[in-house]
């Protein structure tokens, strides 16, 4: 049992990255589904499955540009111990422009550049590229 579930979802996907795996697996929630689907929205991921009936998992197949991952780093800005929130003028450009921030807003989980657009704030769960 993980205390960081969603910690725990990003270092399944770093690892599979790292072994070369096509997918990976990880036990399923709607906050993992959520992120699932905006990192395939991004073109991070390629499909997303969810499988099972009593004990759900969350099928994800992992994306590879000449034989690079398709994400080079996540880091953990938000965790248990110590929550950070952003207001909208405070929003982070991740590498210039060429990574994205996720944060939980008021109107659902979104990408930095979404919650420019929409002008909100929220708490800042990690930044990727």
């Amino acid at each position: 049992m993980t205390h960081d579930p969603i910690s725990d979802f990003f270092a399944r996907i770093k690892n599979a990255y790292m072994a070369g795996k096509n997918e990976t697996d990880v036990p399923y929630s709607k906050m993992k589904l959520a992120l699932a689907e905006i990192l395939k929205n991004q073109g991070y991921l390629g499909k997303v499955e969810i499988k099972g009936s009593t004990h759900k998992d969350l099928i994800m197949s992992l994306l590879y540009q000449n034989k690079e991952p398709k994400i080079t780093d996540i880091i953990m800005v938000s965790k248990p111990g110590k929550r950070v929130y952003v207001k909208r003028d405070e929003l982070p450009r991740v590498r210039q422009g060429m990574g994205m921030a996720i944060v939980s807003t008021q109107e659902g989980i979104m990408t930095d550049r979404q919650a420019r657009k929409k002008g909100l704030g929220g708490e800042l769960i990690c930044k990727m590229w």
